[in-house]
């Protein structure tokens, strides 16, 4: 089981996993459209490797899944809740893709040095910042992207997802789900190459973080953007943009 494996082991194990995904990747890629119709913008700014955080709002199930299809030259890690990978189906996909549990309302540790220590080693990790589902809105997010981020120097993609909040009537009127995925500009944080950032300090990282995810959603779902409505007092002074070739970095 992924919850016994030391850090050392898992991150060990990353090229078995590649192999997995480089199959399954391509077969989800072409399963997917049967039942959701995934419309994408922005893939540009999603570099083609090293070290890279997608930080999505978090409006279903399908989230995961519609942001995995939708880059077809990456593949994406993702933290899925512990219980998840008791569900028969779902749990063996989720051990064979090489996702990585997180005991979800408590502090772990080892998941956050888990996502460390998978940036580092070039990854492209998706992470929700809010913990859990909001299809009304954006809510208040916690710091720990922002903590892991800037321990592993990683660009961060604000990637907004839309449209998928209805996915259950649209599937149980038997018509296709809808998700529209939008990659925003990349950015990473300002650390000035320190160790340690103070707690305030990371809150305020993820506050604009959230403000550049915001910005991603588009207009004709400003309401996803929730606690995070106000784009344009979003301040800037704790991230940097990469840049218009975000495959250098």
């Amino acid at each position: 089981m992924l919850q016994e494996l030391s850090i050392e082991d898992y991150i060990a194990r990353q090229p078995k996993y590649d192999r997995a995904r480089r199959v399954m990747h391509p077969l989800l890629r072409a399963a997917v459209p049967s039942f959701c119709k995934v419309d994408v913008r922005g893939l540009e700014n999603v570099p083609r490797r090293g070290r890279t955080c997608l930080m999505i709002n978090h409006v279903s199930y399908l989230d995961p899944i519609v942001v995995t299809v939708a880059i077809p030259f990456r593949h994406t890690v993702s933290l899925s809740k512990v219980e998840n990978f008791e569900i028969p189906v779902a749990g063996w996909f989720l051990r064979q893709w090489g996702h990585y549990p997180i005991h979800r309302g408590e502090y772990d540790r080892k998941a956050l040095m888990q996502t460390i220590a998978l940036l580092k080693s070039g990854q492209l990790v998706l992470m929700a910042p809010e913990g859990t589902r909001h299809p009304q809105g954006m809510q208040q997010a916690k710091e720990g992207l922002a903590y892991v981020a800037t321990k592993a120097d990683a660009v961060i993609v604000p990637t907004a997802i839309c449209g998928a909040e209805d996915w259950r009537r649209r599937l149980k009127g038997l018509r296709r789900a809808y998700a529209k995925v939008v990659f925003g500009a990349p950015f990473r944080f300002r650390s000035d190459g320190r160790k340690r950032i103070a707690r305030n300090e990371l809150a305020e990282m993820i506050t604009q973080a959230m403000h550049q995810l915001a910005k991603t959603v588009p207009d004709e779902y400003a309401h996803l953007r929730g606690y995070y409505s106000d784009i344009e007092q979003a301040g800037t002074d704790r991230i940097e943009f990469v840049g218009d070739d975000p495959s250098r970095f």
